[in-house]
């Protein structure tokens, strides 16, 4: 039995890792952010035990650090707003230097970092399929705040591999890249929000792109294995399936029994340049016309891209096994019902088919050429 470290411990993914780690009599340091949050993790037999802090307290970093095997750093902010670019960047990169360099100095000789898929997996290419050693696309990453501030923390926890620590050992730094999380218990909403709307009705064409989805549960037990078994200074991607659009709206709506968007955004050859233009030119006229925006901007230009990639290094080195796919979905849609974050809007889903959806199939669209089809 060993004691971990874990920031983020609230979140999609934390709570499920905190899940794992007692599930295999580990003891558990909950780095939490709220009173509420004290109460909620402390566990009677002082096997969870939650410390009040944040990833730029250094102090309460070390407090938490103190005594432990290994740090799970899972805490950050989901976004896609272009206005939260300098948050993201702030949780995100100063975060993470200030959680591993305290445990650095607290003697803590092992960390597993929560990364992202997207500083590797993404390209306008349908036939991509990425792995570790593949470079980041960094001319796609300076469009989305998030991955960008992902990608350069991801950065700054290798910087910190081989690092001496007090008592004369070294650090060692695995990061671990779940694509889109999905499965029950996002409890914030933070990575469920695509399978809320196509739910509610609200998603009212088929982007040209492709999708790439994992369960948080597995995701979380990813985690624990990487800590065992991973190499230091490696990351390992991880994701159960990889997608296009229309194939994951087609298994969602089988089943969650909600029909499905029907009009396809057609893709243009120059999408990476096209598709931001054409998402903020959409959002300008459906403003214009009084009618509702349902998928934001930078969602719907992230959309037109390929986040494929090869899951086979986790599984053959951590011995990880994602579950069936089609399992996490109806998890997905079950949990977001049975808690009632779904309320689909009658008038919204109406104008988003009958508006919206024409709307977007024309704008994307736009300087087609004749030799382009749709993906």
């Amino acid at each position: 039995m060993s004691r971990f470290f874990v920031t983020g411990s609230t979140g999609f993914l934390g709570r499920h890792l905190v899940a794992a780690l007692r599930a295999h009599d580990h003891d558990v340091v909950a780095l939490v952010r709220s009173a509420s949050d004290l109460a909620e993790l402390a566990s009677a037999d002082g096997h969870v035990t939650p410390v009040r802090g944040d990833v730029l307290d250094k102090a309460s970093l070390e407090q938490g650090a103190a005594g432990c095997d290994g740090v799970f750093h899972c805490a950050g902010k989901v976004s896609r707003r272009a206005e939260d670019a300098e948050e993201l960047q702030r949780i995100h990169v100063e975060g993470t230097k200030n959680v591993l360099d305290a445990c650095i100095a607290m003697n803590v000789p092992r960390a597993v970092v929560a990364s992202t898929s997207g500083t590797v997996a993404v390209s306008d290419d349908p036939d991509r399929i990425a792995t570790e050693e593949d470079e980041a696309p960094i001319g796609l990453l300076n469009r989305w705040p998030y991955y960008r501030a992902k990608l350069f923390a991801e950065r700054a926890a290798f910087e910190r591999h081989g690092a001496a620590l007090p008592n004369g050992g070294t650090f060692e730094v695995v990061c671990v890249n779940p694509t889109l999380l999905l499965g029950p218990g996002d409890v914030n909403g933070s990575s469920t929000e695509d399978a809320r709307l196509f739910l509610e009705r609200k998603i009212p064409a088929i982007p040209p792109g492709g999708i790439s989805f994992v369960d948080a549960r597995d995701a979380a037990e990813a985690m624990r294995l990487a800590m065992e078994k991973g190499i230091s200074g490696r990351r390992y991607l991880l994701g159960a399936c990889n997608l296009t659009l229309r194939e994951f709206f087609a298994r969602l709506e089988r089943v969650s029994g909600v029909r499905g968007p029907l009009i396809p955004m057609l893709r243009n050859k120059h999408a990476a340049d096209f598709a931001s233009a054409g998402a903020k030119m959409l959002e300008r006229l459906t403003t214009r016309l009084g009618v509702p925006m349902p998928v934001d901007p930078i969602s719907l230009d992230m959309a037109h891209f390929y986040w494929y990639l090869d899951a086979s290094l986790a599984e053959n080195e951590l011995g990880w096994e994602p579950r069936d796919p089609t399992e996490t979905l109806a998890d997905t849609v079950k949990d977001l019902t049975d808690r009632g974050v779904v309320w689909p809007d009658a008038s919204l889903s109406s104008v988003a088919s009958s508006v919206v959806g024409p709307l977007l199939g024309r704008v994307m669209a736009k300087g087609r050429t004749s030799d382009e089809t749709p993906s």
